[in-house]
């Protein structure tokens, strides 16, 4: 046996990791087909069943809780594009392993696209509202993923044995040592092919998805929806916004209100077809078009909600105007009965929280089921045609979005998405202040210094805040004019900065004469609490 020389071990080190290239580049491919006709089963059968959508739902689902708000606190709003980019990454990783797998350890590379076969199909049918047909997409793709992964990889290894000497390949005839495999499809052959099925797969994947998000439809819908006039308007006192450069507007415009909730992609609901449902413990059962929602007439609430994920001196609350109808209306159409305390609310997506009866029922309080913010209707991503506004609570168990049912119920009976969660099932609104100028790591020139932020205590409203200047004393700030008791309020206090750092401190105390918890908590299982504390350089 002749031995193998150091040219020839190097040669064919470089042809394994080209066949290596190759091979992941089919593994790629054949999964780009499996998505792809996956996106266009679920097109014609079950719109709600793209594997990759669904799996991303699955990983928000049983993400720790930890991890969701490491994500909401490092991405905010962008939370939801980096796990797809994660996801996508992860698919690709793995489909280079599939096709790899199944060139030099076949058919290992099956078993890795019938796992992720298997999985997305788990993720897909175990979702709630899935429809009977939700199956089929994941299953007829991991079918085709498959089969062109063996088209592929067949096609590369007769390549692969045509460019291999005849010595290497068992063939004992010196004379055609270098002759091509005459079995061989060749290196046309494979490159037309993947090439062929890749731009199909680009093509067919990418104009199905499109087709099926049918975003664009509804936002035309938003946009030519026309609402009648609210009965009754919020009127916005004098004094109630403060001329401070840096701090937050009293009324957070739409595009900057905060967005955390658990839609991968955000619900196309089409107001022509929504339906909000009332049942469970109630004398009768009460099913509303959005037309018949409209018509019992709307009136306008100023109200700040709060995101439970909301660090002490966070972004994750906003103030806005509302357009709605009272919860407490509708309720009383269906009658609670006796021993119910919690309404289950769900969203279209399957999402659900748990809200106190009492808190829906309560005259004084303005719950309401509203269908327009800032004086339009509701943004897509912010719950459109119809969302929940409570005030005093946390959204996690309040503010469900494109909301469209009801049920009546009690707490020992039902749990929301977020209670096995870690979360409480009942969250009021913890109140709390926040510095918005100036910032750590923005240095202000000596002299005097605007220190204003915002305060909120929600159903009960604030008395007074109180900033201090390193360990001196609490000095009162000056409050803007509140709109109402469920608005936040600005503040400002004028500092005579000296030059050096400086440690800035404020706390606030609501109408009851409570003052705001100084000691720190963390977000789970029912809010932060804690006085926000900052740095301030002051230059000379």
């Amino acid at each position: 046996m002749a031995k193998t020389t150091a040219p020839e071990k190097r040669d064919r080190t470089r042809r394994r990791g080209i066949w290596w290239l190759w091979s992941a580049l089919a593994g790629v491919v054949s999964a780009a087909a499996f998505l792809a006709v996956a996106e266009l089963i679920a097109l014609l059968v079950a719109r709600e069943s793209s594997p990759i959508l669904a799996v991303g739902a699955f990983v928000i689902d049983i993400v720790p809780q930890p991890l969701k708000e490491f994500a909401i606190a490092t991405f905010g709003a962008a939370d939801k594009i980096v796990l797809l980019g994660s996801l996508g990454l992860a698919v690709l990783v793995a489909a280079a392993i599939a096709g790899i797998l199944q060139f030099f350890a076949r058919p290992f590379g099956l078993v890795v696209i019938a796992l992720a076969g298997v999985l997305s199909t788990a993720a897909i049918v175990t979702r709630t509202g899935a429809s009977p047909l939700a199956f089929l997409p994941p299953v007829v793709g991991t079918l085709v993923g498959a089969a062109v992964l063996v088209l592929l990889i067949t096609r590369l290894r007769r390549w692969a044995e045509g460019t291999e000497p005849a010595s290497e390949r068992g063939r004992p005839d010196a004379a055609s040592a270098d002759a091509p495999n005459p079995r061989g499809l060749g290196r046309r052959s494979f490159l037309l092919t993947t090439a062929g099925v890749g731009a199909a797969a680009v093509i067919v994947g990418i104009g199905s998805r499109l087709l099926n998000a049918t975003t664009a439809s509804i936002d035309a819908a938003r946009r030519e929806l026309r609402l009648p006039e609210p009965r009754s308007t919020v009127t916005i006192p004098e004094g109630a916004e403060l001329d401070v450069e840096g701090i937050s507007p009293l009324i957070t415009p739409n595009a900057d209100f905060y967005r955390v909730d658990t839609a991968l992609t955000v619900p196309s609901v089409d107001p022509n077809t929504w339906r909000l449902v009332i049942d469970g413990m109630v004398d009768q059962r009460v099913e509303l078009s959005f037309d018949d929602l409209v018509g019992m007439g709307l009136d306008e609430y100023a109200v700040t909600l709060t995101c439970v994920s909301n660090e002490v001196g966070g972004g994750l609350v906003g103030n806005a105007i509302w357009q709605g109808v009272p919860i407490r209306d509708i309720l009383r159409m269906a009658g609670p009965k006796a021993g119910a305390d919690m309404v289950l609310s769900r969203s279209v997506d399957g999402y659900t929280a748990s809200t106190p009866l009492d808190a829906l029922t309560d005259e004084s309080r303005d719950a309401i089921f509203a269908v327009a913010m800032n004086g339009e209707p509701l943004p897509l991503e912010h719950g459109f045609p119809v969302r929940m506004v409570v005030p005093g609570l946390y959204g996690y168990v309040s503010a469900t979005k494109w909301v469209t049912e009801l049920k009546v119920t009690t707490f020992e009976a039902d749990e929301a998405y977020w209670t096995p969660r870690g979360y409480a099932a009942e969250a009021p609104i913890k109140f709390s202040s926040r510095i918005d100028t100036p910032r750590t790591g923005t240095p202000v020139p000596a002299g005097t210094v605007a220190v204003a932020g915002m305060a909120w205590a929600q159903t009960v409203g604030i008395e007074r805040v109180e900033v201090r200047i390193d360990d001196g004393d609490w000095q009162a700030a000056t409050l803007s004019t509140p709109i109402n008791s469920d608005t936040w309020v600005q503040w400002v206090l004028e500092w005579q900065a000296e030059a050096g750092t400086h440690y800035v401190e404020v706390r606030a105390v609501n109408k009851n004469g409570d003052t705001q918890i100084e000691e720190r908590a963390p977000i789970a299982p029912d809010g932060s609490s804690g006085w926000q504390r900052v740095l301030v350089t002051v230059s000379a």
